[in-house]
């Protein structure tokens, strides 16, 4: 695919991703499936080492060929940027140049905003050894800073592409920040946890174990207490009534004879 051909044809707004110069067809590979991992697909390719198409590359695509198949292969980087509006550019070194740096979140942030707007944004992503050059970030309109560690900066092309990536698909996917697995169970109803409270308590006071008399409430208390701080599934409450009912049965409390639940 040349220029010429541009990816219009790809469903959904997005931006482009650039690789600029890539050097290695493994990291192109990368790059491709971490654009695949969260819905991105409009990649294109400027002058790339070792040539175009690279087998190398199609390898450790895997499942996400498709974007190399489709993916727009330019000569130099001015041609891969002249139908966007908004450009930003990946370094991870200072630049002496005038220019808005702002997060990974941010940039994506701002691209949703400016795409649903119907601008044509892209990021670019420099050469796995140096980077971008200061004429490649001198064409952006914005820099995106990643707060990697200052002794450390470097990042692999393929990384730095699924962390963008990322960042774009937090932008529009409904995530979920905490969830349980239940494992075919549910969470206990409160009454279940009061009954499984109660046969504990009663259970402890048989074998004298709120003592001394003046601590007993409070003993009380902070057993209770423990037991409502729990998020105890219906599996969990079950559980514990058994470990209680077998104890029961050991130390001759004679409370092994409750009804199970």
């Amino acid at each position: 695919m040349t220029g010429d051909d541009r990816d219009e044809t790809w469903d959904g707004p997005q931006p482009a991703f650039v690789l600029v110069n890539p050097q290695m067809g493994e990291n192109i590979g990368g790059a491709a499936r971490a654009m695949w991992n969260f819905g991105l697909e409009r990649m294109r390719v400027v002058a790339p080492r070792d040539g175009w198409p690279n087998p190398k590359a199609v390898a450790m695509a895997s499942g996400a060929g498709r974007l190399l198949d489709r993916a727009g292969l330019f000569a130099g980087t001015s041609d891969a940027v002249a139908d966007l509006n908004f450009v930003f550019a990946t370094t991870a070194r200072p630049r002496e140049l005038t220019k808005p740096v702002v997060s990974p979140e941010r940039a994506m942030e701002q691209a949703r905003s400016m795409i649903a707007e119907g601008q044509q944004v892209g990021v670019l992503f420099g050469p796995e050894r140096a980077g971008l050059t200061n004429d490649d970030v001198a064409r952006a309109n914005a820099i995106i800073s990643v707060p990697v560690n200052p002794a450390f900066p470097s990042l692999n092309l393929a990384q730095c592409v699924l962390l963008t990536a990322y960042e774009w698909r937090r932008q529009s996917a409904e995530i979920i920040p905490e969830a349980a697995e239940m494992a075919r169970t549910r969470y206990a109803s409160a009454g279940e946890v009061a009954k499984l409270v109660e046969r504990y308590e009663n259970t402890l006071e048989a074998a004298h174990f709120f003592w001394p008399e003046h601590k007993a409430a409070s003993m009380r208390r902070a057993l209770r207490n423990m037991f409502g701080r729990l998020p105890l599934t219906l599996t969990d409450v079950q559980m514990l009534h058994g470990i209680m009912r077998r104890m029961a049965r050991r130390d001759g409390t004679g409370r092994d004879g409750d009804e199970e639940t």
